[in-house]
């Protein structure tokens, strides 16, 4: 969504209005039909939860209905609000990049950027170096992708439609990798680790990328496999 001079992509009013509208509505939904539903549950004994089912079906019905019906539309909100803070925010302008998460910022200067490109659902982008200044999983629909390079392009961002200018210089990570010097290899070893960890090891993942990039390198993940490539640097720098 361009608004003035700014491109905004996620957070749209139409994910708004689902978020805020259809989870609250399905919510009440849901508490409304609850007390029937426990009721006819309660007489299923391979049902689990059967005390909590069999308390709701002994409440006084008009009470229950009202309370549960409350209950469900707050439910809605609350998941409404966590879902939103939980989608990637872009926000284009000629000067910078900002992208917000989880109520965290990264703000990335205009001047900064040589390349911006997708790499599946990464929006990446890169100094004149092939440094990454930023990588971030966007949330669009696949019928939405469309809008990430038209906002780009809307502020004269240059968009690398072929994905990484330097993609076929990747080469896949064996442990203690004799090209690569050990402070590398121990922090690839570190974010194989935390790919075991699942979804408590994504801070970590995100952190050890960025130790890679100070020590002059750029890792990226494919089917938890990890592709590594030095920085190019360019003449006179």
């Amino acid at each position: 969504m361009t608004t003035g001079t700014k491109t905004v992509i996620g957070h749209s009013a139409s994910d708004k209005a689902v978020l805020f509208g259809g989870l609250p509505l399905a919510g009440a939904v849901l508490g409304f039909f609850l007390p029937r539903i426990a009721d006819w549950a309660s007489g299923l004994r391979w049902v689990p939860f059967q005390g909590p089912l069999e308390l709701i079906a002994g409440w006084d019905a008009w009470r229950v209905v009202v309370i549960t019906t409350v209950v469900g539309l707050v439910a809605g909100v609350l998941l409404g609000a966590v879902a939103l803070d939980d989608t990637l925010k872009v926000t284009v302008t000629d000067g910078d990049v900002e992208f917000l998460k989880n109520e965290k910022t990264r703000r990335v200067p205009r001047d900064q950027v040589s390349v911006v490109f997708l790499d599946g659902k990464d929006i990446v982008l890169q100094d004149r170096t092939s440094r990454e200044l930023a990588r971030e999983r966007h949330d669009q629909l696949k019928s939405q992708v469309k809008e990430i390079p038209a906002a780009f392009r809307a502020h004269g961002y240059p968009w690398s439609d072929g994905g990484d200018p330097y993609g076929d210089r990747f080469r896949r990570w064996v442990e203690d990798d004799p090209d690569l010097p050990g402070a590398v290899n121990a922090v690839l070893r570190a974010r194989s680790k935390a790919f075991a960890a699942g979804g408590e090891g994504k801070a970590d993942l995100r952190e050890l990328r960025e130790e890679i990039s100070k020590l002059g390198y750029v890792v990226r993940d494919q089917d938890k496999n990890q592709y590594w490539r030095a920085i190019q640097r360019p003449a006179g720098l």
